[in-house]
């Protein structure tokens, strides 16, 4: 708990009154005999030393004394005290004694301690310890208000001037503690202190490390101004120190410089990285500018701001901009580029408005922004290979029917081929189901009760451009525009009592501004299409109906069997779809030339943004059948009367169709798919594959003839593939849940750069974010056991992924890879970690990250080391936790080789 030394000293000017006037009487003169008292039926007569017996009844009430003056109550309310030994008044002396576990209380303010002497002669209070036969002290004074403590070994406190002497006090400021051998109050808001020590270490009695403070001037809440000062770990001085210093001392968010980190690199030289400003706008948002400068002149710039509103929103923006030199100019090495980053999440509080939501993620810029950036190493973006952002708003109107819309903005990037997909924005709406002949009670019946209709509608923007092109008026030369509507209308109903059967009809209109003309071009002997902007629409409807039904079967076995039971439930559908031709969108265009005259045909909606009308007539037969096994064992307690159920496939799917208006090659591939979770649900085994009927010529083309009926098999296997995740750790034997290796926020840096939310693609490293943020991880003490802990936490993950191609004949395995990634904490507070893989098919392992933590308690330590691939690197730190003394820390690393 935080304490105010001004609060501690404050309240001891109460005591000499509270004590005084608990025995109903003004503080005396010097030279003022004490009267007597009746209270409560204890008499007190004071001569030269009278004591009270050892059970003083608390009192709460005061009696005024009937022979002085009566004088205006000073005190506001109850005053209660009490000692275990004796409440004691020694005339001569002038001194009145609480001793053994004294103890005084006054509305919200509390004093305990082993003696309290009250000496009114000097206006002088002591508050102390008590020390018994073998010299050993105990009951040392804790006063207490509100919420403030303070424990020192013993206090001296004049009524009169309000300065105060206090003996190896210990306080808590902020995320520090301050204690000294000797403190002097000044007033009521400065305070001297001689011989201190100040620490953010837990352990106030054997810190981790600490600042001897030969002299210095603390003002509670503001700061802390000290002399000659250097730092002791482990009571051991080292050479770090200052003449004097600054600490900032507050409970608010403060404006102030943020220390830069010094570093080398072969490619930039010296460098100073990640200094600046910390601008404490307001309690609801803040902003960091930082920056970075190297010899060869590069230079570096980043924005990062948060933002919060309780119970309505919070998130953070941050803007990053390099501009990288890389050796000297007049060499061949010598390169130079710029890279930016934008990134922006927000989030909006569920309870604030459930009606409208507003919410955004956004990770857009240079597509060698996570190769070439020297302030982070992230993993999952530079594997990936992929940049996304989506910001949205929706609303819903609570009117029968419903209504809502959304409007979202949407962007993908792909970092290899600098191609850049967006939308701006993209416009949704719909108003929700409407039965028209729904019963007025009761539930609805039959075909026409269920028949039901809505009405949808989709605008978008979209747009397709290339990193160089990006935030640039030609971007948008090559925007496509376009508006859907659509009112699907659909019915259902039970047949047979065993079957269900649905129908559904859908009309669409297309709205476009984006269409095309066709002309030839005789240099390059071509049809061309040239861009006409303007509006045009077209309109298609489809029509399917489906039947499926479910069907459930049980295999028992023997009563005293160990499987008692295996259920197999199927859900079996047959479907038909109906598309038109709309052949009236479809136009003719002769070439004449050298060769002749040749006809094409086109539409000029062929670049529509929700693509162009159906041509040919489609009429199909669709298949599936879905399968799901579960089997009923018996359970290991004879207590308990229920089977236990066991999952052996949680869905095994087949699925294919047959066009009834084709000419050939009617069947589609049967594609399969299934998946289960075994071992307690820590396995995950996903898999599937195509199966093609019809058989191949020499050519490796697709023939219009059955595989069977060409000497092979009933299937021709064209594509499969598998994928099994596991993940253990010594919490799985135990039943706890496992760790996947990231904590929050890394996994939400993995998840926004397109990567997995655990380890198994390594751990990212934002360099200039960790000076921004508290540490990642809440650090909890733990208990060390009086025993030998035989435990050693670790944990493992692994996930195993092969595919098949025989599409033309090749049968190969077209990738077959196995990654890993796993933590051991070798003692409670030094943890190994690595990830990697191995791929079997080019034989060699994958992207590799070598790592270690230490807690230091008050410090951490960390390192990483990706020992090969072309992202060669290391990176070393060891710093403060607190956030008080985070500057002070060390931080080295080596960048990836640069690659020409």
């Amino acid at each position: 708990m935080r304490t105010n030394i001004f609060d501690i000293l404050f309240a001891l000017s109460f005591t000499v009154l509270i004590n005084t006037f608990g025995f109903g009487q003004d503080l005396p003169k010097s030279n003022e005999p004490i009267k007597s008292t009746e209270r409560d039926s204890v008499v007190l007569v004071v001569d030269s030393l009278k004591t009270l017996p050892l059970a003083v009844k608390e009192t709460d009430s005061i009696v005024s004394d009937t022979i002085l003056p009566k004088k205006k109550d000073f005190l506001d309310g109850i005053v209660k005290y009490k000692a275990t030994d004796y409440v004691s008044i020694n005339q001569r002396q002038q001194k009145i004694y609480l001793y053994n576990e004294a103890e005084v209380k006054y509305q919200d303010m509390e004093i305990k301690s082993g003696i309290i002497v009250i000496d009114y002669s000097k206006d002088l209070v002591y508050a102390g310890r008590l020390k018994d036969s073998l010299g050993t002290y105990s009951q040392a004074p804790v006063f207490k208000q509100g919420e403030n403590v303070v424990e020192p070994d013993s206090i001296i406190f004049n009524t009169k001037t309000k300065k105060a002497l206090i003996f190896n006090s210990r306080t808590e400021q902020m995320d520090g503690y301050i204690d000294a051998k000797l403190t002097k109050k000044e007033n009521d808001s400065v305070y001297f202190l001689k011989e201190g020590k100040f620490t953010t270490s837990e352990s106030r009695e054997d810190p981790e490390y600490y600042f001897r403070m030969r002299r210095a001037k603390v003002v509670p809440g503001k700061k802390v101004v000290v002399g000659l000062t250097n730092m002791y770990i482990y009571n051991v001085p080292t050479p770090i120190g200052l003449p004097f210093a600054y600490f900032p001392l507050t409970n608010k968010q403060t404006s102030g410089i943020i220390f830069p980190t010094f570093g080398q690199e072969s490619q930039r030289g010296y460098g100073l990285q990640n200094g600046g400003y910390y601008f404490a706008i307001s309690d609801y948002v803040d902003l960091a500018v930082l920056g970075d400068y190297w010899t060869n002149g590069s230079y570096g710039l980043r924005l990062e701001s948060q933002y919060a509103l309780r119970y309505r929103f919070n998130g953070n923006v941050g803007f990053r901009y390099e501009n990288n030199i890389s050796s000297e100019r007049g060499f061949p090495d010598y390169s130079k580029s710029s890279i930016y980053n934008i990134r922006w999440t927000h989030s909006q509080d569920a309870k604030a408005n459930p009606s409208s939501r507003f919410s955004a993620s956004v990770n857009l810029g240079s597509s060698r922004y996570y190769q070439e950036s020297v302030n982070q190493i992230n993993q999952s973006n530079f594997l990936n290979n992929t940049l996304s952002s989506s910001v949205s708003y929706s609303k819903t109107y609570d009117t029968e029917p419903s209504i809502n819309y959304s409007i979202t903005a949407t962007h993908s990037q792909n970092t290899q081929t600098q191609q850049i997909n967006m939308t701006l924005p993209t416009f949704q709406g719909s108003i929700s189901r409407i039965f028209p002949f729904e019963p007025s009670v009761g539930t609805k019946k039959g075909v026409l009760q269920n028949i039901n209709f809505q009405y949808n509608v989709r605008a978008e923007n979209r747009i397709q451009t290339t990193d160089s092109l990006f935030f640039k008026k030609e971007m948008f030369d090559d925007a496509l525009m376009g508006v859907k509507h659509s009112i699907p209308i659909s019915t259902n109903f039970k047949m047979f009592k065993y079957f269900s059967v649905s129908a559904s009809t859908n009309f669409d209109e297309n709205w476009t501004f984006n269409t095309v003309r066709p002309y030839y071009d005789e240099e390059t002997d071509r049809v061309l299409y040239e861009d006409v902007r303007g509006f045009d629409s077209f309109r298609t409807y489809n029509f399917s109906t489906s039947v499926g039904t479910t069907i459930y079967g049980m295999f028992p076995f023997k009563k005293d069997a160990k499987i008692q039971a295996i259920r197999h439930v199927m859900r079996p559908a047959i479907s038909y779809n109906i598309n038109p031709a709309f052949d009236q969108y479809y136009d003719t265009f002769e070439v004449i030339n050298a060769e002749g005259t040749t006809v094409e045909e086109y539409t000029r909606f062929q670049n529509s943004i929700f693509g162009s009308p159906n041509k040919n007539f489609s009429s199909s037969i669709g298949l599936s059948l879905a399968n799901n096994f579960e089997m009923k064992v018996r359970p290991k307690d004879s207590t308990e009367t229920e089977a236990k159920k066991i999952k052996l496939l949680d869905n095994l799917n087949f699925s294919t169709s047959y066009n009834l208006a084709g000419d050939s090659l009617q069947w589609s591939p049967v594609r399969v798919s299934g998946g289960t979770t075994i071992l307690n649900n820590k396995m995950n085994i996903n898999f599937g594959m195509v199966l093609d009927p019809y058989a191949l010529d020499n050519n490796n083309r697709k023939i219009d003839r059955f595989n069977i009926n060409n000497g092979g098999s009933l299937f021709r296997m064209t594509n499969a593939n598998l994928n099994i995740s596991y993940s253990l750790s010594n919490s799985t034997f135990s039943g706890d849940k496992d760790n996947d290796g990231l904590d929050g926020r890394e996994e939400q840096e993995s998840l926004q750069s397109g990567g997995r939310a655990d380890d198994l693609f390594g751990k990212p490293q934002d360099f200039a974010d960790q000076r921004l943020r508290d540490s990642d991880k809440d650090d909890e003490e733990k208990t060390p056991s009086e025993l030998y802990n035989y435990q050693i936490p670790w944990s493992l993950r692994l996930a195993y992924a092969v595919n098949y191609s025989n599409n033309a004949r090749e049968n190969e395995i077209s990738s077959n890879s196995l990654m890993f990634s796993g933590d051991v904490e070798i003692s409670p507070r030094w943890t190994l970690g690595a990830s990697s893989g191995y791929d079997f098919k080019n034989q060699g392992f994958t992207y590799t990250q070598l790592r270690f933590e230490r807690d230091l308690l008050s410090w951490r330590m960390n390192f990483s080391w990706i020992p090969f691939s072309t992202r060669t690197s290391w990176s070393f730190f060891i710093g403060i936790k607190s956030n008080l003394l985070k500057d002070l820390k060390y931080d080295q690393r080596k960048r990836p080789d640069r690659q020409l």
